[in-house]
């Protein structure tokens, strides 16, 4: 595997050295380094596919797996300096994509979507990385509850009874009420790299870790893999919807032409915000 690292820099303070990151004002001291534990990377070695593809960097899935106890150690590692360095190694970036059917005119290219076999040692290191992101979001609730797509305790189920339960409550007063379904298209394949970082630093995630993300997203040719949904649901937080990923819709009463024109309002700003943000979005029938 083919590595290169480059460490931050380091200053001294109180007497001793401390390894520091600078970042505007604000600076990480050495005990703030991310570490990577030689059993985490065991673990996730023990689960890796055996039956998937060798990945581009000729590295086959049962050799790693049947090597674990060996080369957890020596990972542990290359992943902890990737990490505190804010660097993928070359090999990482590598994919072979094969393009997948969704739906429409099979000869339309525009409705294939690209997945990609990568390294197994990066997706390892994601998934610690994904970890981290997690845990983070939880703790500190990063995601807001109008989100039900791919978040703990929540499911299609509760979005649907969520939502419903208003929309519902509205018609039972005998109110009329409007509901517009819309999808933000292509989403997770379009989201601006550099805002999604903005938005990973704005929620409070370590730089440590938003730094090694965003070495990840540059000079990829492809859609993102590192959990796309999470992020994607760190970069949509703002929309206040109601939401299952990349799907909301938009409900309110509409027995006079001033709530009509509310919900349109609501419709205007949810515009301005995709366009701020360089996504597009659909109205589904």
């Amino acid at each position: 595997m083919r590595t290169r690292f480059c460490w931050p820099k380091t200053s001294l303070s109180s007497q001793k050295e401390v390894q520091t990151l600078e970042v505007g004002e604000k600076f990480l001291r050495k005990e703030d380094l991310p570490l990577v534990e030689e059993d985490r990377v065991r673990e996730h070695l023990g689960k890796v596919d055996i039956h998937k593809s060798m990945s581009p960097d000729g590295m086959h899935p049962r050799v790693l797996r049947e090597l674990a106890d060996v080369i957890a150690r020596p990972l542990s590692i290359i992943f902890e300096r990737s990490w505190r360095a804010g660097e993928v190694p070359e090999d990482w970036r590598k994919a072979n994509v094969t393009p997948v059917f969704e739906k429409g005119n099979k000869e339309d290219p525009g409705n294939y979507r690209p997945v990609s076999l990568t390294s197994i040692p990066g997706k390892v290191m994601e998934q610690l990385i994904l970890g981290v992101i997690n845990k983070h979001v939880e703790e500190k609730e990063a995601i807001g509850s109008g989100q039900h797509g791919f978040t703990k305790g929540n499911s299609c189920l509760t979005h649907l009874i969520a939502f419903d339960d208003g929309m519902t409550g509205w018609m039972d007063e005998g109110r009329a009420v409007d509901i517009v379904y819309l999808d933000f298209s292509k989403a997770f394949d379009t989201v601006s790299h550099n805002i999604l970082t903005g938005k990973l630093r704005k929620c409070g995630l370590d730089e440590w870790t938003v730094r090694w993300v965003e070495n990840w997203l540059n000079g990829r040719a492809q859609s993102v893999v590192i959990s796309g949904v999470v992020l994607f649901n760190i970069f949509i937080n703002e929309c206040t919807l109601s939401k299952f990923a990349d799907n909301t819709k938009l409900g309110g009463v509409a027995n006079t032409p001033e709530a009509c024109a509310a919900i349109q309002r609501d419709l205007d700003r949810l515009q301005k915000w995709a366009k701020r943000n360089h996504i597009v979005t659909e109205i589904r029938e």
